[in-house]
């Protein structure tokens, strides 16, 4: 499945994310995801992450065969806002993890720069 962005419509304080869905062997379809921007701001989420979170949301609700409004929810935000904390805290971590140095027995290993 490929999923391309055509681009949004603005209506008031909501977005309409607009999607072709190209299956193999099959003619795309057009799907519109829609998201309320003040949840943006609420989880301070940048207004360009839109077409990507709205990307996945479809991608998503297509895989389990969701039949209803596409619609970037205030949960899915919230589930994005958590994953981005976490990977920024991971990435913080290994930053302050200190690097190992071969111990000076296995630099003077006899295996160490033999071919097999």
């Amino acid at each position: 499945m490929e999923v391309r962005y055509l681009g949004f419509e603005q209506q008031q304080s909501a977005r309409s994310y607009r999607f072709d869905v190209v299956e193999k062997g099959q003619p795309a379809k057009r799907f519109i995801v829609t998201a309320d921007l003040s949840l943006f701001h609420t989880h301070g989420v940048g207004i360009q992450e839109g077409p990507a979170l709205s990307a996945s949301k479809l991608v998503a609700d297509l895989e389990s065969d969701f039949a209803g409004a596409h619609e970037l929810t205030g949960e899915d935000l919230l589930s994005y806002v958590n994953a981005r904390s976490l990977a920024e805290a991971r990435r913080a971590e290994m930053r302050r993890a200190p690097r190992r140095r071969p111990s000076p027995a296995a630099e003077r290993s006899p295996w160490r720069g033999s071919r097999a």
